[in-house]
């Protein structure tokens, strides 16, 4: 009998304050590849802290973090996370496609992967010379999703994915979560619960405020 795959993601006791005072945890939870965890919560309750102490922006105060498996090490994390947080992680004075070509060399690729077909997806062809500083919230929301549509990561760390975007933006992230996990790949999702969850096999956390 061969021995059951090992989640995605799994933390146990995973737990972060600040100036000493909690902000979440202990939080014991495991993402399965195929699926998306939905991370809900009220303003303040450390959705976004959360995904920055997954994606090693932050130190957590305590717990263990797994990628399959295996002790997550800050090497690891930048193969098997790709991380979309509110500020679009953009050079300001290139354009969309120096963007794209900068990360990739950054971050690596997905294997046929290219900043133009990246930029088909998510509907900014037109605009691939287009600086950073000249697009609307919206478009610079768009070429971070050509990012991580670009990514290698078959962990998705999304805060707040559908800000800044119309009912096509939303479908948009949509089909990409969908097919991410139709790849094989994950996807946490923080929203406070203005817009509606990815159509895909989904599970919750519920983050509360910490007492």
């Amino acid at each position: 009998m061969s021995a059951a795959v090992p989640p995605l993601l799994a933390t146990r006791g995973l737990r972060f304050s600040r100036d000493e005072r909690p902000v979440f945890g202990p939080l014991d939870f495991a993402v399965q590849a195929g699926e998306a965890l939905l991370v809900r919560g009220g303003n303040g309750v450390g959705k976004t802290t959360l995904l920055r102490v997954l994606a090693g922006l932050l130190e957590a105060d305590g717990g263990t973090v797994e990628v399959a498996g295996r002790p997550v090490a800050r090497a690891m994390r930048a193969g098997t996370m790709a991380y979309l947080g509110h500020l679009p992680g953009l050079k300001a004075d290139l354009d969309a496609i120096e963007n794209l070509a900068f990360l990739a060399r950054l971050q690596g690729c997905r294997p046929t992967q290219t900043a133009e077909r990246a930029l088909r997806v998510v509907g900014l062809a037109a605009q691939a010379h287009l600086l950073v500083r000249q697009m609307s919230a919206g478009q610079k929301k768009r070429l971070s999703l050509a990012r991580l549509w670009m990514s290698p990561a078959p962990l998705w760390l999304l805060d707040e994915p559908y800000a800044n975007l119309d009912l096509q933006g939303i479908e948009l992230v949509n089909r990409m979560v969908r097919a991410q996990l139709d790849d094989g790949g994950a996807a946490l999702v923080t929203t406070h619960g203005a817009y509606a969850a990815p159509p895909v096999r989904t599970r919750e956390l519920c983050l509360e405020a910490a007492a």
